[in-house]
């Protein structure tokens, strides 16, 4: 499967963002879809995970509440509503996939099956 992030920009503090990850493949729905995301300076931080089917979800503790990640197979979409933006926020968001759920909190990133180039939030206060 291949990924590309977009809808990236700048937002007010306070204010809403949704990005994509658009696949290529047939086999999208077999994959788990998760965002991490880089501010620079750090290092890249898990944001957000979804299960092949929608059925699961999981979050990081900084945006818990604030955002949330969905799909939609038939479009080989995910996307990520991104809620009460925060300048901390700001970071390249990247989209990635794999074909088993995983620890996404603690996970070796470099052992996803597939990446795709990140997309730049700008949070404004």
């Amino acid at each position: 499967v291949q990924l590309q992030a977009s809808g990236g920009g700048l937002v007010l503090a306070g204010g809403s963002l949704r990005i994509s990850c658009a696949a290529s493949g047939r086999t999208f729905s077999t994959y788990n879809l998760a965002w991490f995301r880089q501010a620079s300076g750090k290092e890249r931080e898990f944001v957000a995970a979804i299960s092949g089917n929608g059925s699961a979800t999981e979050y990081g503790l900084s945006v818990k509440g604030r955002f949330t990640i969905s799909r939609d197979n038939a479009k080989n979409t995910a996307y990520l509503q991104m809620n009460s933006l925060k300048p901390e926020d700001m970071a390249v968001y990247y989209c990635a996939a794999d074909r088993y759920w995983r620890n996404w909190m603690s996970i070796n990133q470099g052992t996803l099956d597939a990446w795709g180039p990140g997309t730049l939030v700008t949070v404004s206060s």
